[in-house]
């Protein structure tokens, strides 16, 4: 799982602020999913990280599960798989195909309260690769924040 990150986003604190992306973080983990979060945010731009530790701190603060975190500040992997917004989200099959990408869940908004009614498509996602099942809906808008190129 590829996650894009920016952690002034508040569409991003949607889910870090109530523990549900570290859930799902650490859920994937369990299933052997690798997650990678990434910020693709250029200096000068909101969510800028100036260095490694300043990647570490915001996943310690935030108790973050992935497995890596990617500052990405000249946005060479960011434009690669065109990420557009914070969080944008893409599921890799084993094989390295891309077999999800889009938002994180079905509403696009930035209250927490809307976690629990939504359809959370990476969860769907990795499920159906786990059962060896396509996925219903490979492809949906993504929401959120821009991502600060």
């Amino acid at each position: 799982v590829l996650e894009w990150h920016n952690p002034g986003c508040p569409f991003v604190k949607k889910y870090y602020s109530v523990g549900a992306m570290q859930q799902l973080q650490v859920r994937a983990a369990k299933q052997g999913v690798h997650w990678i979060s990434i910020n693709s945010s250029a200096e000068g731009k909101e969510g800028f990280l100036k260095d490694d530790a300043s990647a570490r701190d915001i996943v310690v603060n935030r108790n973050a599960q992935p497995e890596y975190y990617l500052r990405d500040p000249d946005g060479k992997i960011g434009h690669l798989y065109g990420a557009k917004v914070t969080p944008h989200m893409f599921v890799i099959d084993k094989k390295g195909n891309l077999a999800y990408q889009g938002a994180i869940d079905s509403k696009p908004t930035a209250d927490a309260a809307d976690i629990a009614s939504s359809t959370n498509y990476v969860t769907a996602a990795l499920e159906s690769l786990k059962a060896g099942k396509p996925i219903k809906t490979p492809v949906t808008q993504a929401y959120g924040c821009f991502v600060k190129y």
